[in-house]
């Protein structure tokens, strides 16, 4: 169900769908940190989705052409003109990269959103239209597989933690962030929402013990030997997470102090 960065299916979830354990909700998870900061359209309370668990975390990286002729973190942060990046709507993860980054590192960034998904900001880097974008790493090296193989694409940034085993030699925005409140944006706006980025979720109010079968169900899935042969073969990786961790997260997110919350408001939505 696409629409305004998936809020058009988390609404559905929680208002439309029957609480009965067969419909089960795959959305942008921070559409959650979107609900604090009062981002408009939402119609959910995260707090009270039933959440089966995640796959992985959704740990970004900005990835620019070599047309774009930006090739490194230094010549993006040298460049004269602001650097066209896509996103899909407020509250997607590649509009609060492209905004947090800008606000936190000072990185010359001009969003272009409304695209529908990470495959039409692909094509618009293919012809032109766009420098890149910045989006989950495991998506981008599986569907941008070929022009990061060629060169035509770069990654440029990473946004996590710690760096990708395939990408060592490409920096990090936190060690770039030269102040703490910096360093405060790109953790509460992009590091910590990644790690529920990727829900699976339930209606409110779906009985517990249906609940408990898809929870105990996913995490059986995740272990599988099948399974993880098919991840393989995709060249992906799982990084999981269990509900508890995930409710963990998500109060964590209604626990920020109102200092940052206001910031995050300006950085994200103005």
């Amino acid at each position: 169900m696409t629409g305004a960065g998936s809020l058009i299916s988390a609404n559905h979830v929680y208002r439309v769908a029957k609480p009965d354990g067969l419909t089960i909700g795959h959305f942008n998870g921070g559409l959650f940190l979107g609900q604090v900061l009062g981002q408009p359209g939402i119609e959910f309370d995260a707090r009270k989705f039933e959440l089966i668990g995640a796959a992985i975390k959704e740990d970004s990286v900005c990835a620019l052409s070599k047309a774009s002729g930006i090739t490194s973190v230094e010549k993006w942060m040298a460049s004269k003109t602001p650097v066209k990046l896509g996103g899909v709507a407020p509250g997607g993860s590649p509009d609060n990269n492209a905004r947090v980054l800008k606000a936190a590192l000072g990185l010359p960034i001009q969003l272009v959103s409304g695209y529908k998904g990470t495959a039409e900001i692909r094509l618009a880097v293919a012809s032109g239209e766009l420098a890149g974008g910045c989006w989950s790493w495991e998506s981008m090296r599986s569907t941008w597989r070929g022009a990061l193989d060629t060169g035509e694409v770069v990654a440029v940034l990473q946004t996590s933690y710690r760096s990708f085993p395939d990408l060592a030699s490409v920096p990090l925005a936190l060690s770039l962030a030269k102040t703490e409140e910096a360093k405060r944006l790109i953790r509460a706006g992009i590091q910590n929402p990644s790690a529920f980025a990727r829900p699976f979720a339930l209606p409110p109010s779906t009985p517990k013990d249906r609940v408990q079968v898809l929870r105990k169900a996913f995490q059986e899935t995740l272990k599988d030997p099948t399974f993880a042969a098919e991840m393989d073969k995709a060249k992906l990786t799982l990084e999981p997470a269990t509900a508890e961790e995930l409710e963990r997260l998500v109060a964590e997110v209604f626990a920020l102090d109102q200092t940052l919350i206001a910031t995050l408001k300006d950085v994200l939505y103005k």
